[in-house]
């Protein structure tokens, strides 16, 4: 008799318009609570109790009552702001016959209620099956819950594909090469280009690489300079900006590298055969020469111009390597690949020695390679060095890019360059605190200049710890791609824009269009617009999260028979939270969590603090950023592709304190960013 009351409708009105609201984020747990974290910066949170949660996903931005109840507050979810899904990747479940799904994300296991699409068949999804799909209906809005559309099927359940297939659906990313079959001629038959098919050019790649983008000429001069001749295979002599290939070159923006596999941007006929500078095979190239000077200086007589060059050696990184250390056995050039192999090294070490006195230059860090059986399973994961015909190789093509730079900056001002501003203005205070820490002798003006950014990078890489080259790099700004010619921090460089894979790169295509008009002295065919840097990092950073992404899948099989066994791993901390830390196994490059139950259990006795880069246990520092330590593995998590793992070195511990709801957050909450918040770290 009350249900339709006006009266009692329009009391329950004003009662909810006297509840304070607040905006925030919702964090699901995977003891059904959550919590509300609130859109201020004091990072405070409300608890959710588990009735609540059942209308909201974590990561929802919602408006909540907020409910006070014996000093405690509790949020109560009532209208959406942002759904947290759109379009999702998933696995169905069926319940009495009914289709449902489960979104593949670590913190997310709400069963959604789904229906097909039209045209696509519901009797052909089975249990555990792979699907795209898309939220349309959301319990905030709707009293009759979730509701999805599955739009695709992306693999069946035990599928050996799956990895591969469901990561690149998840970044919207192309499960195969372009197929364009086409009879390819080139746009320009006349041009004019240089005959360089007698030079001895050389490329040296990895073993299996069909791609060859780059081939190498040396002269080692008798006043001690060099002069390098770096030609690049040209697929713009075949691609048109208004053509088909270019829209869709565009699209994909790089190749895609996955473990085992590659997608590429252009149509394999072009990439690994038209325009691959293969051996004794005449190539059309965008060539740039340079003098190199004996003590590394590049000088400013570089000489962009389009040539015809034939390969001869096709050589591969271990092969050379090995015969310049002289390992007993090593495969050995004649004598006109050996001058040539001797003359790059010693141009190539001049560069690197010019960048170590002014420059930056990296520590080196193995790559991890997975080996993949003819079923795709994980056989073994090898560690790649890098070693000294990748050094060469390295030098050679940052030499060009250089140039590159020099050139596009002069004729257009503008390009695509790649660029990285150093010390963001705003974190200057923070970054000078940890200047003092570290007793570094640097001064806030310095820090402001490519110069002073570049002595800061040599210091620290002379120091004997990566402590502080870890605490400052959470401190730097991103490299970015951008159409003006502006400095390069990180690299030490006033200007730096790639031009050497454009098999594999849309902006290094973009960059030999404008080159090749700097060459004619006529406007491009195609300019580096404004825009174009946002487009190519988006796609560069979807591209790294599928490799990251496929690559913990395949460590979860990797690992899965050490699990339960006594063995132990070195690691490297790379990043700590306020709920454990996150670390790299140095023996296969995996990145696995150790949360801080896993360390000490009693919280008050342990402090995890993000932004010192420390542990303490008692206010002893114990863990710190860049340790090696020994850790062994606690958990694997095949549903979320996590590693968890656990410091060997143990603790004396104290009873625990009982802990309420609320107090469980930071333990609850934090490790379960193993997936998420943590892996932005990397």
């Amino acid at each position: 008799m009350f249900q339709d009351n006006p009266l009692l409708a329009q009391l329950k009105q004003q009662i909810v318009e006297n509840i304070p609201k607040k905006e925030g984020t919702i964090k699901a747990t995977e003891r059904g609570f959550g919590f509300l974290e609130l859109d201020d910066k004091k990072n405070s949170s409300i608890f959710i109790p588990p009735p609540m949660m059942k209308k909201v996903i974590h990561g929802d931005k919602v408006s909540a009552l907020i409910r006070t109840d014996k000093d405690k507050e509790s949020a109560e979810p009532e209208s959406l702001i942002e759904a947290a899904l759109t379009r999702f990747v998933g696995r169905v479940k069926l319940i009495k016959g009914r289709l449902n799904v489960v979104p593949d994300h670590p913190q997310i296991n709400n069963l959604l209620r789904a229906n097909c699409k039209k045209g696509l068949d519901p009797e052909t999804l089975k249990e555990g099956d792979w699907v795209v799909a898309r939220l349309t209906q959301h319990a905030l809005t709707n009293d009759k819950g979730f509701l999805c559309r599955i739009e695709e099927k992306i693999a069946s359940d035990g599928d050996k594909i799956v990895p591969w297939w469901v990561t690149l659906a998840k970044h919207e990313l192309p499960n195969q090469e372009p197929q364009i079959e086409r009879d390819w001629q080139l746009l320009n038959a006349d041009e004019a280009r240089e005959d360089l098919t007698a030079l001895p050019f050389i490329t040296i790649d990895g073993e299996s690489t069909k791609d060859m983008d780059d081939a190498l000429h040396t002269v080692a001069n008798e006043d001690g300079s060099f002069t390098l001749t770096v030609a690049i295979a040209d697929p713009t002599a075949y691609v048109a900006p208004d053509d088909e290939v270019d829209a869709l070159a565009k699209e994909r923006s790089f190749t895609i590298y996955l473990p085992g596999r590659n997608i590429p941007m252009l149509p394999r006929e072009l990439s690994d055969e038209l325009c691959s500078l293969v051996e004794g095979e005449k190539r059309p190239s965008l060539c740039c020469r340079m003098t190199i000077t004996a003590d590394g200086t590049i000088l400013d007589d570089a000489t962009f111009f389009s040539a015809w060059i034939c390969s001869q050696g096709r050589l591969s990184y271990d092969n050379v390597s090995d015969y310049l250390e002289q390992k007993e056995g090593a495969w050995q050039p004649n004598e006109v690949i050996a001058a040539q192999i001797a003359a790059l090294k010693d141009c190539a070490m001049a560069r690197a020695n010019w960048r170590q006195q002014h420059a930056v230059t990296f520590p080196d860090r193995p790559d991890y390679r997975f080996e993949l059986d003819d079923d795709s399973a994980v056989v073994a994961i090898h560690i790649e060095h890098r070693r000294i015909a990748n050094r060469m190789v390295e030098e050679s093509m940052i030499s060009a890019n250089i140039c590159a730079g020099r050139m596009l900056a002069k004729h257009f001002g503008a390009g695509v360059f790649n660029t990285h501003a150093g010390f963001a203005p705003e974190k200057m205070d923070e970054i000078m605190s940890v200047m003092a820490e570290a007793e570094a002798p640097f001064e806030r003006e310095q820090l402001t200049t490519v110069e002073g950014f570049s002595a800061l990078r040599r210091w620290m890489n002379e120091q004997p710890t990566t402590y502080w080259d870890n605490r400052l790099r959470k401190l730097q700004s991103y490299s970015e791609i951008g159409h003006e010619p502006l400095p390069h921090y990180a690299m030490g460089l006033p200007l730096y824009a790639t031009w050497t894979s454009p098999i594999r790169k849309y902006g290094d295509m973009i960059n030999h269009r404008m080159l090749k008009g700097a060459i004619s002295g006529q406007a491009p065919v195609q300019m580096a617009q404004e825009g174009v840097g946002e487009s190519l990092m988006l796609h560069r950073r979807a591209h790294k999260m599928a490799e990251r992404d496929c690559s913990d899948w395949l460590y979860i099989e990797l690992l899965t028979p050490d699990l339960g066994t006594d063995k132990t791993y070195r690691a490297e901390v790379f990043d700590i939270s306020r709920g454990g830390m996150r670390v790299r196994l140095l023996e296969n490059g995996a990145a696995a969590f150790i949360p801080a139950p896993l360390i000490l259990a009693n919280k008050e006795r342990l402090e995890c603090n993000g932004d010192k880069g420390t542990i303490c246990i008692d206010g002893v520092v114990e863990f710190k950023l860049g340790d090696e330590i020994e850790v062994s593995l606690a958990e694997l998590k095949p549903a979320t592709r996590s590693i968890i793992m656990k410091p060997t070195k143990l603790f004396e511990d104290l009873p625990a304190q009982t802990e309420g709801a609320a107090d469980t957050k930071a333990t609850v909450i934090d490790s379960e960013t193993t997936n998420t918040e943590a892996k932005s770290a990397e």
